[in-house]
């Protein structure tokens, strides 16, 4: 059994407060689990209009598969609408 971690940095542009960013980021967080079945949450910038940071978790058989499913929520969150990935780190354990 292998858990794979990702941090996922967003911006958010256009963005004017953070009850329009919380929005955003509750919108991309249940996506991802609906679709991925992975673990979601805000894990720093909560105070930051414009900026996010997601914590998601997953547990996979092997390595290989926990490294795909969290490239795969990479490419997802990145043609996500309200959001634009700056960067994000994969580690697997």
């Amino acid at each position: 059994m292998n858990v794979g971690i990702l941090q996922l940095e967003l911006e958010i542009p256009g963005c004017r407060s953070l009850k329009e960013k919380r929005g955003v980021v509750r919108s991309l967080k249940e996506r991802l689990r609906q679709r991925f079945n992975v673990s979601a949450s805000g894990v720093d910038g909560q105070d930051l209009w414009n900026r996010a940071v997601l914590g998601v978790a997953c547990v996979a058989l092997d390595a290989r598969g926990a490294r795909a499913l969290l490239d795969n929520v990479v490419r997802f969150a990145e043609e996500h609408d309200g959001s634009v990935v700056s960067d994000y780190s994969i580690e697997v354990l």
